[in-house]
């Protein structure tokens, strides 16, 4: 299919990074096994991939703005776009040879998310999304899935662990969540999760304390599929206040519904 001009510089954007990533990925197994491990190299790899993304987009777009989640803000001439990125989402994945992993870009303009790629180098899945023209994995169109009930459902979540805060509460939500549904799963990766919750593979999503980079592709992704997206108290605040929830129209309002009274 056709690609609008601003998605082809988006997706050149993440195939070029991808190929750097994908190699670099190769590397990771064989390092498993030294006693220094490869944490040094992925953090390398990661900041590599940032850097060729934000070179190719700023070359095809001069001026705009640029977050993400390695080198921060850079501000651009042009304050009303600014490119929202993640080079290395699933960074855990990466690190111990999990294929589960992507590249993140959207586009902001005056506050609006326009347009999203999420692309998985390991598998050479390509998400795709433009504001009002609907969501597309490798070309295909992307619908989220139709299941009506929780217990029908198999629902996506981001788990605390290790130096992330509220891990009381990641658990009462978990149990919560737990014993309503057909299936609970944690892949680590948040883009990647709405990207299938988009696709019809998973039939909900919640995570907390996220940042922008890891859903702002996502977000129009989902909503761009038929699906809703909003904080977990059901506001359009997902970016200010980096929790989300995510799923078609009666999962989102269950999800929200268990989530409150957990």
């Amino acid at each position: 299919m056709a690609h609008s001009a601003l998605l082809n510089v988006m997706i050149a954007a993440a195939r070029k990074a991808g190929r750097a990533l994908r190699r670099d990925f190769g590397e990771v197994e064989k390092l498993q096994v030294s006693l220094k491990g490869p944490a040094n190299f992925v953090t390398a790899a990661d900041r590599r991939a940032e850097e060729t993304l934000y070179a190719e987009l700023s070359k095809a777009r001069p001026g705009y703005s640029f977050l993400g989640e390695e080198g921060g803000a850079r501000e651009g001439a042009d304050k009303t776009h600014t490119w929202i990125v993640d080079p290395l989402d699933g960074t855990t994945n990466f690190l111990h040879g999990i294929p589960q992993f992507c590249i993140s870009i959207g586009l902001e303009r005056e506050g609006t998310i326009v347009a999203g790629v999420i692309y998985n180098p390991a598998n050479e899945e390509l998400f795709m999304a433009e504001r009002g023209k609907g969501a597309f994995l490798n070309d295909q169109r992307m619908r989220v899935a139709a299941r009506k009930r929780l217990a029908d459902a198999v629902i996506a979540c981001g788990l605390p662990h290790l130096g992330r805060p509220h891990i009381e509460r990641g658990h009462r939500e978990t149990a919560a969540v737990q014993e309503k549904v057909a299936g609970l799963r944690r892949f680590g990766a948040a883009a990647l999760d709405l990207a299938w919750v988009a696709a019809g593979r998973l039939d909900g999503y919640w995570e907390r304390d996220i940042k922008p980079w890891d859903m702002a592709a996502g977000v129009l992704m989902v909503r761009e599929a038929g699906g809703f997206v909003s904080d977990v108290d059901g506001a359009d605040e997902m970016m200010a206040k980096g929790d989300i929830v995510a799923g078609n129209e009666a999962m989102h309002k269950e999800l929200l519904r268990v989530l409150k009274n957990a």
